[in-house]
């Protein structure tokens, strides 16, 4: 089994380092139709003492980026070169959304969403480069940029009991009802656009207007364009997700929890988390090689209550310790947290 060590910041950026922009040209590597000179600001973070030895990180990060811009976000440890993690835009202004495949060298791989180092480090650094086009008067803005660490060990074991016996009232919505047109794959999306509505945020009908009337969730189809990623070929990079939740200008993170017991809290708090995970029949019921549900709390007895977009009904009920187990051995419990801004999260979720 996997346990997960992990520490996650996340901060702005101050507003004079947005202030300042120089024309670059980045030729091959724009992610636009058309490349070409482009006018930059680019943030340079710290080096970060993580506090243990870890073997993967993944970042994630919430910006606006009016139409004409877009953001480029990557990472470093020591010894390495920095790997790009993704080129991101809000919007549909011809940006090709994209991570960068064939990341890989002596020190770690990047696979999509994820940096996956071939040994352990101790620190890390990040760094954001906003994007415009030449001459315009649009100017990006970084909100958030963190990143989570995490490393194998020890089984995490713990059972808080504090959001036992609440469920939150997360709207429910269904991949299944898109399936005519990609929702059997849409389960991120999906995932992320019904934690999105629980906040009562989402997009505008000028940005639905392109969704097919007979279409029984716009929401839906809309997070799914928004979350795609060229290179993956699909809407379920999860920086992407959070990305996407900022756009609607909410906090939003990608973390890791040891256990369910560590992320009861957000429960208890009134804040439903994404959860990735894979899973078996003798499991769960079913099989998946990834998939991602709601978590909206806990019953009398601990058992997990989710919202599962590939299930019909959509509420279900699923046996905390195999929950658990599947969450944990399959994706280091990753989760997405999604809050409004000035809403404070219990302590322990993020650390700075």
């Amino acid at each position: 089994m996997i346990a997960v060590l992990l520490a996650i910041y996340g901060h702005g950026v101050p507003g004079e380092a947005q202030a300042a922009y120089r024309r670059e040209a980045i030729g091959a590597f724009s992610p636009f139709a058309r490349s070409g000179a482009w006018e930059i600001s680019r943030w340079t973070g710290p080096q970060r003492e993580i506090g243990f030895a870890a073997d993967e990180l993944v970042p994630s990060w919430t910006a606006d980026t009016p139409e004409g811009s877009w953001l480029r976000v990557e990472v470093r440890v020591p010894g390495s070169g920095w790997y790009v993690m993704g080129r991101w835009a809000y919007g549909e202004s011809g940006i090709r959304r994209t991570t960068v495949k064939g990341q890989a060298d002596a020190t770690g791989t990047v696979a999509a969403d994820v940096l996956r180092l071939s040994g352990p480090v101790t620190s890390y650094q990040l760094r954001a480069t906003l994007l415009r086009r030449p001459g315009s008067a649009v100017r990006p803005v970084l909100r958030s940029l963190g990143a989570v660490a995490s490393a194998r060990g020890v089984p995490a074991k713990g059972s808080a009991g504090a959001a036992w016996g609440r469920e939150l009232g997360v709207p429910r919505k269904s991949q299944l009802a898109h399936a005519d047109h990609g929702g059997r794959a849409w389960c991120s999306p999906t995932s992320t656009a019904m934690v999105v509505g629980y906040w009562g945020r989402g997009p505008r009908p000028a940005e639905i207007a392109w969704v097919r009337r007979s279409d029984p969730d716009p929401a839906v189809d809309h997070a799914a364009r928004h979350t795609s990623d060229r290179a993956y070929g699909g809407s379920g990079n999860w920086a992407f997700n959070t990305a996407y939740a900022g756009a609607f200008g909410l906090e939003a993170f990608v973390t890791r929890f040891p256990s369910l017991a560590a992320a009861e809290p957000l429960i208890a708090s009134g804040v439903p988390f994404v959860a990735s995970l894979s899973f078996t029949a003798e499991e769960l019921g079913r099989d998946s090689d990834g998939h991602l549900v709601v978590v909206t709390g806990f019953t009398a007895e601990g058992d997990v209550i989710a919202n599962d977009p590939a299930a019909r009904g959509v509420r279900v009920v699923l046996p905390r310790d195999a929950f658990e187990r599947a969450w944990v051995r399959s994706s280091s419990g990753t989760a997405y947290v999604i809050h409004p801004q000035g809403r404070g999260l219990p302590a322990g979720v993020v650390t700075e």
